[in-house]
């Protein structure tokens, strides 16, 4: 006992020695890093990292601009001037969405046989649908643990008139979109029934009479739904057909890296745009101080929330699955976050994401080509959770005490409405209406939260982007021995083609040879 109790504090004071030795020896490195830290250093930084600071700058000189220009009031007109450089940031990102958003899924698809693409689905699949259920329980114990709404509700004031959408045809048109009859219109169209033709009733709108059924209308939009289906299909098809695919498969590679090389054009002008974008919003917005005390603790919940999500469970996520720093991924993405928050649009920010992925975190082109462009349509993770807490926060200003069962259904409704909610701005408050409706509470009081929405809106958008990133960083490491199988047989097929042109050359100069001495004896 006492040669054991002799031991025990001179094993301490070593350890504690070697812990001691341990932190000079590194503080001694780092101070000389630091002391031998030139000039071509910090140009070498600077230039690696000129995109980042640019947009953090913009970011930062946007917002001060925005608060700055307030006082002087400025007309309808004068903020339509202001953010004109904003607004064309947002056409040329949306002019590349399209084009990218066909040729990365199509040559995604194409280099993948069906069995790896398959396990590769199956993953972001499980991925998407388990972050977004986490998020709605996050939205849902926020909202219930902070109680935003409580107070009376005479301190808002209506704005408008929000239109009856049944759940069921909500579902119907994102089915419709999902097999667009037209791919041209796809391309500019949603399909949506008319609100004169909608169902009173849930329950009748899922059995349509053919001498009763309402006729589809559309809405101006990209339908991205219907072009990621058709897309994914075709690829696959390409695929599959091998040799005979492969003239199509190098036009749509070839696509994709010329609006690539676009994209790093436009990355130049983003901090211009994002700085106008954020200054001219800040400039159009209500004024704050009038914002009512239930309307201040809603955006507090909304932002915590998002927070938790975005900074403990994403990153918690990657690290379980992948044991690889989170931060230094998601500070590869800086660039794309940023672009997120100020375009408010996750369809608009997804050729900086690609470019972002695809270089700083050097991830699987086949794995983002893949993932993102169905992320950035199906994975919302910041919308569901908005609309499970915007909606019981509605509920809370109405005195409507809901059970289990109905926040149970606002957290199915929320994570389904996610899932068709469209990439572009504000698309949130749309499908919030299928959420109350879901629960019986008023749509109408979707304006109570309209004056702060565009700026959680661009929470959202971040968070959005964010988790269709982690989720490729994720899905590239689960499918990484595919990837790695998939490979060789890439190599063994180029080489079986070099191998064979060399042994045709050769035939073929072997029968000119052997016609040759032929064709010199006739003329003979």
């Amino acid at each position: 006992m006492t040669q054991s109790n002799g031991e025990n504090p001179q094993r301490t004071r070593s350890g504690l020695r070697q812990i001691r030795d341990g932190i000079q020896s590194r503080s001694l490195r780092a101070k000389k890093r630091v002391e031998n830290i030139t000039k071509h250093d910090v140009k070498g930084f600077f230039r690696r990292n000129a995109f980042v600071i640019f947009t953090v700058a913009a970011v930062i000189i946007g917002i001060i601009l925005g608060f700055a220009l307030r006082p002087y009031n400025m007309s309808y007109r004068e903020m339509k001037f202001f953010s004109f450089p904003g607004e064309l940031l947002m056409r040329m990102l949306q002019m590349l969405v399209l084009p990218l958003l066909v040729s990365s899924l199509i040559t995604g698809m194409a280099a993948l046989d069906s069995r790896a693409s398959g396990k590769m689905g199956m993953r972001a699949v499980v991925y998407y649908t388990t972050t977004t259920i986490i998020a709605v329980f996050i939205g849902i114990v926020m909202v219930l643990i902070i109680h935003p709404g409580k107070g009376s509700k005479d301190e808002f004031t209506k704005q408008q008139k929000i239109e009856q959408v049944s759940p069921a045809d909500a579902f119907l048109d994102l089915i419709r979109n999902m097999f667009p009859p037209n791919l041209v219109e796809a391309c500019t169209k949603q399909v949506t029934l008319p609100p004169h033709a909608r169902s009173p009733s849930p329950y009748l709108s899922l059995f349509f009479i053919s001498f009763s059924a309402p006729v589809p209308g559309s809405v101006n939009g990209v339908n991205a739904l219907g072009l990621v289906v058709f897309s994914m299909c075709f690829g696959l098809i390409i695929g599959s057909m091998r040799e005979q695919g492969q003239p199509l498969k190098d036009f749509f590679d070839c696509l994709n890296e010329a609006i690539m090389r676009l994209v790093a054009i436009i990355m130049w002008y983003a901090p211009i745009g994002i700085l106008f974008l954020i200054a001219g919003k800040i400039v159009e917005m209500d004024d704050i101080t009038s914002m009512g005390g239930q309307l201040g603790m809603y955006t507090v919940t909304v932002i915590c929330g998002l927070l938790v999500h975005a900074i403990f469970v994403l990153p918690t996520l990657y690290f379980v699955v992948t044991r690889k720093n989170p931060f230094v991924f998601i500070g590869g993405l800086l660039q794309a976050l940023i672009t997120a928050l100020g375009t408010s649009s996750s369809s608009a920010t997804l050729p900086i994401t690609f470019k972002c992925l695809e270089e700083n975190n050097k991830v699987d082109k086949r794995v983002t080509r893949f993932v993102l462009p169905v992320g950035a349509t199906i994975n919302m993770d910041g919308t569901a959770l908005y609309e499970a807490l915007a909606a019981i926060f509605i509920a809370q200003v109405n005195d409507y005490d809901l059970n289990f069962g109905q926040i149970l259904t606002i957290s199915i409704t929320a994570t389904a409405a996610s899932i068709g909610a469209a990439g572009i701005p504000q698309a949130g408050l749309v499908t919030m209406v299928i959420v109350l409706t879901s629960v019986g509470l008023p749509t109408d009081d979707i304006t109570l939260i309209i004056a702060v929405d565009w700026f959680l809106d661009r929470l959202r958008t971040t968070t959005n982007v964010l988790g269709d990133s982690i989720g490729a960083g994720i899905v590239e490491h689960l499918s990484r021995h595919e990837l790695q199988s998939k490979d060789p047989e890439v190599g063994n097929s180029v080489v079986e083609e070099t191998d064979k042109k060399p042994y045709q050359l050769i035939c073929q100069e072997n029968e000119y040879e052997n016609e040759k001495p032929a064709d010199s004896k006739t003329k003979m």
